[in-house]
């Protein structure tokens, strides 16, 4: 299968080995990949804002530069979310309808769609994992502790099929990193005061790697693990899963 790659921005600009990953993960289990050099953002930053009006051209630029591949793949959540969620300001045509269905969430596309059974990959570490507030109840890549049902995470059935991993089990496995795109910005102080408790989390269960599927995620804890200076790093999850 083909697959049109979408990068993040803010991957682009200070994660490009988490884009890179990502790339090399989707052709180790068998995908042809290209990446349109024309993508700019999917939109999200300016909607968030209240700028809905003037990310439209963005939307549609998107569209325009991704119709033509058989599935898109991007490695966040909260992106991914934005495009299937909130593209139906656009008008509504079956290309704008196609790529919204054809737009997958890498850890979704990889269970999903190719059905991976087993990774060729080796980490040694005790991870912990992080789940994005879009990840968890807006694409429903895992069980939110709020909903009655099994209980199953598709980083976690990914990351069992590392060699060496052992995963950390937390007191909050689904509680927000306190990011929010421009929450943080907005409200500085309550941001820091979450990221800092799930700091706090991982370490009292002995977590040397945090690991997501959102980099925006891990950028927001990254800041607060370097500022004070804890002995923990933060890695998205396809560079574990391509390792």
């Amino acid at each position: 299968m083909t697959v049109g790659l979408f990068i993040p921005c803010y991957i682009d600009q200070f994660y490009p080995k988490a884009g890179m990953a990502t790339l090399q993960l989707l052709e180790k289990v068998g995908c042809t990949v290209v990446y349109p050099r024309d993508q700019t953002c999917c939109g999200q930053p300016l909607a968030n804002s209240g700028m809905e009006q003037e990310a439209r051209p963005i939307y549609t630029h998107f569209v325009e530069t991704f119709s033509q591949f058989e599935y898109i793949v991007c490695p966040s959540g909260s992106c991914v979310y934005h495009i299937n969620q909130h593209y139906d300001v656009l008008e509504d045509s079956e290309e704008v309808k196609s790529v919204r269905d054809r737009t997958f969430e890498l850890a979704d596309f990889l269970v999903n769609v190719v059905g991976v059974k087993e990774l060729n990959a080796s980490f040694p570490a005790r991870v912990g994992i992080h789940n994005s507030c879009h990840g968890l109840r807006g694409l429903r890549l895992g069980h939110g502790s709020e909903r009655v049902g099994a209980d199953f995470s598709y980083y976690r059935y990914l990351l069992s099929m590392v060699d060496g991993v052992e995963l950390v089990p937390l007191d909050r496995v689904d509680e927000c990193c306190g990011f929010g795109g421009t929450f943080s910005v907005n409200q500085p102080e309550l941001s820091t005061k979450m990221g800092q408790d799930r700091i706090a989390d991982h370490l009292r269960h002995g977590t040397e790697v945090i690991t997501s599927g959102d980099m925006s995620c891990l950028m927001h804890m990254e800041g607060l693990i370097r500022r004070e200076e804890i002995p923990l790093r933060v890695m998205h999850v396809a560079e574990i899963l391509n390792s």
